[in-house]
């Protein structure tokens, strides 16, 4: 990862702006009224008309997420995302995101001299529209994820994954491809 990348979550700012984050997750957890959902939804850079969002939601920071219409989000989604506008998580339209599933944008860097700093590393990832996310599936940071694909429950997405297929297992790889013709 790029040296642009990188950020220091000890920040005082932006320890500061990930209690609120989480208080208002957990405030929509104890209580996923429709008022604690207009303020969850508030935290993110833009989320489309009809996004539905279940209790156990968790974020960072919010700032950088982008959900499309429609959009389903079920139970306990942790999103671990970055503060930083290089690092963007964008889900698309009409996704249905199952129980469990993890977006890890956020990790730290492998050489443990520089893991002391204890900094992190952030690359974006992107979901593209009409895909199915199993239950309790890993995408890892730097993930693509094309138009209408599914990926397969408990699957740990480490690399892109191509519109209109199925991945699963871990790593996920390619079950088969999905025909797109209408009858």
């Amino acid at each position: 990862m790029t040296e642009k990348n990188y950020f220091d979550s000890l920040n005082k700012a932006f320890v500061t702006t990930r209690k609120q984050s989480h208080e208002v997750c957990r405030t929509f957890t104890r209580s996923p009224s429709k008022g604690n959902l207009k303020r969850l939804k508030g935290l993110f850079k833009s989320c489309g008309e009809q996004v539905m969002i279940e209790a156990g939601f968790h974020c960072d920071y919010g700032s950088q997420l982008s959900v499309g219409e429609r959009s389903f989000i079920n139970i306990h989604c942790t999103v671990l995302d970055s503060p930083l506008d290089a690092c963007p998580i964008m889900i698309g339209r009409d996704c249905l995101i199952g129980p469990n599933v993890q977006f890890l944008a956020v990790s730290h860097a492998v050489e443990p001299q520089l893991r002391l700093e204890k900094g992190n590393y952030c690359a974006p990832i992107v979901v593209g529209h009409n895909v199915w996310i199993g239950a309790g599936v890993i995408i890892l940071a730097g993930v693509t994820v094309g138009d209408n694909a599914v990926i397969g429950a408990g699957s740990v997405v480490t690399k892109d994954v191509a519109a209109e297929t199925i991945v699963a297992g871990n790593p996920a790889t390619l079950i088969k491809k999905i025909d797109m013709k209408l009858d």
